[in-house]
């Protein structure tokens, strides 16, 4: 039975839905074809379809019946997470065939690293990238020649950007096909405090980029459990992935095997056979209930968010921050996978996974059991782990107890009683604060405020020791009207170094943080963004600021006719208008909605 309060807070999401939800129901019902769909295309435009196939496809799309399935891949051979994308499509073409059917690539997305891009001026297009790619995708499904489709996407922005594409062919089916993480490198914390020293200027670069070299070493995805990792724990939560693929290590017999097992699934779910199972039907509201109570009780990353809410309205459902907040004041935190703890996502795949806490969390009905999945059936069926048997994917039952309790923890001993996410409300609008990784003597700092434009000018008054004392520092001009959203990571070193010290010290900021929100506290995605009237903008070095992440309060310690005469401040932006691209994203800059509403381009006036 599910927990009164999931049901109450699912029931309102419908409610609150239903108009947009059914709307987009009925236009995915009125895609559906039981007929291959390339054969409502002309001749002229079948042959163009076909021409470079090999005889035997050639034959199967020009007279047969069996399924054409498209291969939409983020691969790139950069990105460690997407580098071992580049043999899967042999892998899904084999399998297609051995279905009777036939796989081609149907197209490409974009897939950049924020790794990469950290503090860089290309960090300004990431979150953008999210909608671009979403746009890539239904360029490359625009053909109308696909029965189903498989998803090759792993990192930060891509895949929430492949699932807004494919939910607007939503009659399709889909399938994400996971790569795994990297194997086990450096310790996490061990990179974290290398970082710190290096902010301290206690070693060298050359040392600092010997520990992030031991860290991400291989392919596969960064082991900590940041916005790719929560992607995939997802991805599986809400019925996308096989059960127990996410976190498979890349380039072993049974990641190979679960790839021709997703394309075998997918050749099977599509409208002419008995188990139809479009993308527009598996993401109803109880799945994004679902993935949200995976998120809180994994301590996943912030972006979620924001990402969560754009992939739920291409579905034609409405979510909220109080949704989020309400959810996470009923679910358990389950997990400690850095940066919530030291262990990292093999680790906590080795523990038990995905299985276990979907077991756990279904026992205590904080999960919908009776949803669509790619894999059919429920959700049950992924309180499962996968094996190879004779060189074959079976699945077993994910472990009664779990491998290590610092890690992983079952629902009756929980690491803590809430997920750890609070939505902040206050004279300053709306925030986020995960608390999680937060000491709990943290959870409420009042400070004056230091007012920055830029992490750059944190940084520089940290080296200049003018940071040296209790302070909420504000990065204002962050947001996605001002210059994309960053995420700020290159500023949790140096307050790192100052909390260390004694100071009483938080982040308040309409930029993000994402998946490295750590034991800092930080109010995030502050919204209305100072770009856009936001009261933010409103504040003054040496403004006595509270952010109480225990009762979700952002609290402006000022006397009101004080605060009532202040004028917004203003910021020159046209450095972050140009080079890099950024140019090309002035009609993002302009279309894009608040960071309460997805910060998306696809999402501006949602209620």
């Amino acid at each position: 039975m599910v927990h009164p309060r999931i049901q109450d807070i699912t029931s309102r999401i419908i409610a609150r839905s239903e108009p947009a939800r059914s709307a987009y129901l009925a236009r995915i019902a009125a895609a559906k074809s039981e007929k291959p769909q390339r054969r409502a295309l002309g001749c002229a435009n079948q042959a163009h379809g076909f021409a470079a196939c090999a005889p035997g496809d050639k034959a199967v799309l020009r007279t047969g019946d069996g399924a054409s399935l498209g291969i939409v891949t983020a691969y790139n051979d950069m990105l460690s997470a997407h580098q071992p994308y580049e043999h899967f499509p042999d892998i899904i073409r084999a399998a297609a065939r051995a279905a009777g059917g036939v796989a081609m690539v149907a197209g490409g997305v974009p897939a950049m690293c924020d790794g990469i891009t950290q503090g860089e001026a290309g960090m300004e297009l990431s979150l953008f990238s999210r909608d671009v790619i979403a746009l890539s995708t239904a360029v490359a499904l625009s053909h109308k020649t696909f029965d189903a489709a498989v998803f090759l996407g792993i990192c930060d922005k891509i895949v929430p950007g492949l699932v807004i594409g494919a939910l607007s062919f939503g009659h399709l089916p889909a399938v994400f096909i996971p790569a795994g993480p990297m194997t086990s490198g450096l310790p996490n914390d061990e990179k974290s405090r290398i970082r710190q020293l290096y902010a301290e200027g206690k070693v060298s670069r050359e040392e600092l980029l010997d520990a992030e070299a031991k860290s991400y070493h291989g392919p596969g995805t960064c082991t900590f459990y940041g916005t790719a990792n929560t992607n995939q724990m997802m991805m599986e939560i809400m019925g996308l992935h096989l059960p127990g693929a996410a976190f498979i290590n890349p380039n072993t017999p049974l990641r190979d095997a679960l790839t021709t097992a997703a394309t075998q699934r997918a050749m099977a779910i599509t409208a002419a056979g008995n188990d139809y199972t479009p993308i527009g039907l598996i993401l109803d509201e109880r799945a994004f209930v679902n993935g949200i109570v995976g998120l809180h009780a994994t301590g996943g990353s912030t972006n979620h968010t924001l990402h969560l809410v754009a992939m739920a309205a291409a579905a034609g459902i409405t979510l909220t921050w109080d949704d989020f907040s309400d959810l996470a004041e009923v679910t358990p935190l389950l997990t400690r996978i850095y940066p919530n703890g030291s262990a990292d996502v093999n680790h906590f795949h080795a523990a038990g996974g995905t299985g276990f806490v979907i077991r756990e969390l279904l026992s205590a009905g904080l999960l919908h059991e009776d949803v669509r999945t790619v894999a059919g059936g429920g959700l049950g069926a992924y309180a499962a782990e996968p094996k190879l048997v004779e060189g074959q994917v079976a699945w077993f039952p994910a472990p009664e107890a779990s491998g290590n309790a610092s890690v992983l923890r079952g629902i009756a001993d929980p690491f803590q009683p809430t997920g750890g996410l609070r939505v902040l409300d206050g004279a300053l609008g709306r925030a986020v604060i995960k608390t999680s990784a937060v000491k709990p003597e943290r959870h409420i700092i009042e400070a004056p405020a230091k007012i920055f434009h830029s992490q750059e000018e944190v940084q520089a008054a940290f080296k200049a020791g003018e940071l040296n004392q209790d302070t909420v520092v504000v990065v204002r001009f962050q947001g996605p009207k001002a210059n994309g959203m960053p995420e700020l990571h290159k500023l949790m070193p140096p307050l790192g170094v100052l909390q260390d010290k004694g100071y009483r010290v938080a982040l308040v900021t309409d930029g993000r943080l994402s998946g490295a929100s750590g034991k800092v506290p930080a109010a995030i995605h502050v919204t209305p963004e100072a770009a856009d009237g936001g009261a933010i903008g409103k504040l003054r070095d040496g403004d006595m600021i509270r952010v109480d992440g225990t009762n979700g309060h952002l609290t402006i310690l000022v006397a009101p006719d004080v605060w009532a005469a202040r004028t917004l401040a203003t910021a020159d932006l046209s450095a972050n208008h140009y080079g890099t691209g950024r140019d090309l994203f002035a009609a993002f800059r302009h279309a894009v909605s608040t960071a309460d509403t997805g910060a998306s381009i696809f999402t501006k006036g949602l209620a």
